[in-house]
């Protein structure tokens, strides 16, 4: 997926500026320990001595969502093995997506990587270096089930009205095909708009109506209809040219791959694991 720029304040993050000495995985809002940069093991710089800096863009379960006062999820818990291999802690910051596109965050030294359940794309790569891809992804349609849809072409058919988070490959997906999407600004107000009835039917990421789903009362008010296979895969971005944070960040991926530590927690947090891969 590729997702929006998001002003929505989150709650933790308000607490979060209060600049308390957040540590682990405890979200911040760009505080700065005052630590200034330093180097994590095998001499890979981090922007703050003892942290591995992580931009993120929150709520996007089951990829980073804040769950008891810390943010969890499958790429949170990705990172975590990049920090531990470089003998360091990942600290997070929620902010806007559309600095994760530009790279903004990267360049300015707020962040070390950013992990946001991204779409590598060609666009982006212009702007920032990505990781080896670490989730290969695709687009589902979930309609009301009132609605009576199932696929695009009913919500053709029915003159219904679709929905999709604003900047994400899913909205790009939907106006390919002819639509004119509402565009939500996170994944929390896609889910609203489907039960206040803004909207009919949305696109958005597969494994995000798969943990909507997990609910019973989305279960009963909402049916997964199509999947649309996009070719999209998932990747952490750095800074252009970080090509040592790049080589850490390829090797605790392809390491947790080849150890079942991968598997482990895409079972976790995803669900049963791709058909061929079980």
């Amino acid at each position: 997926m590729s997702r929006t720029a998001g002003g929505r304040t989150h709650p933790i993050r308000l607490l979060a500026l209060l600049c308390a000495a957040a540590t682990g995985l405890a979200l911040t809002a760009g505080c700065s320990s005052g630590e200034g940069p330093g180097e994590a093991a095998g001499g890979v710089p981090v922007v703050e001595k003892g942290k591995l800096t992580t931009c993120t863009h929150l709520p996007y379960p089951p990829f980073q969502f804040e769950q008891g006062g810390k943010v969890v999820g499958f790429d949170v818990a990705l990172v975590d093995l990049v920090a531990k291999d470089l003998e360091v802690e990942q600290k997070i910051l929620d902010t806007p997506f559309e600095n994760f596109k530009t790279g903004a965050f990267l360049n300015s030294g707020e962040c070390d990587l950013a992990a946001a359940g991204m779409t590598i794309t060609d666009e982006r790569k212009k702007n920032v270096d990505f990781s080896v891809p670490y989730f290969d992804a695709t687009q589902a349609l979930l309609a009301t089930r009132k609605s009576g849809i199932t696929t695009l072409a009913d919500v053709e058919a029915k003159g219904a009205k679709l929905g999709a988070q604003a900047g994400t490959t899913g909205e790009s997906h939907a106006k390919s095909e002819g639509f004119d999407p509402v565009a939500f600004e996170s994944s929390d107000a896609v889910l609203n708009g489907l039960r206040t009835g803004q909207v009919d039917a949305v696109v958005i990421d597969y494994p995000v109506v798969q943990g909507w789903l997990k609910d019973k009362d989305n279960a009963d008010a909402f049916v997964l209809g199509q999947n649309i296979e996009t070719g999209e895969q998932y990747g952490f971005s750095v800074k252009k040219g970080n090509d040592a944070l790049r080589a850490a960040i390829d090797k605790a991926i392809r390491d947790a791959k080849a150890d079942g530590t991968y598997d482990k927690l895409y079972r976790q947090w995803i669900g049963p694991l791709p058909e061929g891969r079980s």
